[in-house]
C-alpha cells in the first residue's frame, strides 16, 4: 500500500469517526433524551429558574433545609469527578471526618442516633436521595427552622419518600431535592423567598 492511500484511509476514518461518534451519536442521544425523558434531561425548574435535577445529588447547608449524604466526588456532588473516596474502614482519615460529622449533626438532634447515611458518601459521590431514617433524623430541625409543627414535616416526608424499584430492588428512600423544594412551596423558611435555599 503507498503512503498516498495509507493517509486517505486514515483521515476519511478519522473523519468518518468523527462525524459519528462526535457529532451524530451525540445528537442522537440529545433528541432521544429530549423526546423519551425531558423531565430527567432539562432538570427541575421553580418560576422559571432550574433549581437542580432530580437524579442528581446537590449540597444544602441551610438549617431550615434536609441535608443531603456527603459527597467525595471532586469537591462534593461533582459530576464530572464522581467516585467515592476509596478510604478503606481503618483509615484514619474517614474516621476522623465520620466523628465529626455524627458530632455536627448530634448537635441539631441532641440524643438520636444518626443515621449512617449522613455520615458515610455512595459510590458516585452523586445520590440524591437520603434514607426516610435519616430524613426522620432532620424533622425536628427543619420544622423548628421553618415555624411548622413536626407532624407537617413528617408528612412531606412520607409523600417524598418513594418504595423499592419495581418493589423489588433498593430500599425506601428520600428524594432531597424534591423534598425540598416541596417545603419551599408550602412552607418557605421565614424572611427568605421561596426557592432561595436550593443550593445552599
Amino acid at each position: 500500500m503507498d503512503i498516498r492511500r495509507a493517509l486517505a484511509t486514515s483521515v476519511g476514518m478519522t473523519l468518518a469517526t468523527t462525524l459519528l461518534l462526535g457529532l451524530g451519536y451525540p445528537l442522537l442521544v440529545t433528541a432521544l433524551a429530549q423526546a423519551l425523558f425531558p423531565r430527567q434531561a432539562n432538570g427541575l425548574h421553580e418560576r422559571g429558574q432550574q433549581v437542580g435535577a432530580g437524579l442528581i445529588g446537590q449540597p444544602f447547608s441551610s438549617p431550615g433545609y434536609f441535608w443531603s449524604r456527603p459527597s467525595a466526588a471532586g469537591q462534593g456532588y461533582d459530576a464530572s469527578a464522581s467516585g467515592g473516596s476509596n478510604l478503606g474502614p481503618t483509615s484514619r482519615k474517614l474516621v476522623e471526618r465520620v466523628r465529626a460529622d455524627v458530632a455536627r449533626l448530634q448537635a441539631t438532634n441532641p440524643g438520636v442516633a444518626v443515621p449512617v447515611d449522613l455520615v458515610t458518601t455512595s459510590a458516585s459521590g452523586l445520590d440524591p436521595h437520603i434514607s426516610p431514617a435519616a430524613a426522620a433524623f432532620q424533622v425536628p430541625r427543619v420544622a423548628r427552622e421553618r415555624g411548622v409543627d413536626r407532624t407537617v414535616v413528617e408528612r412531606l416526608v412520607r409523600e417524598h419518600t418513594g418504595g423499592r424499584q419495581w418493589r423489588l430492588l433498593g430500599e425506601p428512600r428520600v428524594n432531597v431535592l424534591m423534598l425540598n423544594l416541596a417545603l419551599d412551596r408550602d412552607y418557605p423558611v421565614p424572611a427568605v423567598s421561596p426557592g432561595s435555599g436550593v443550593n445552599r
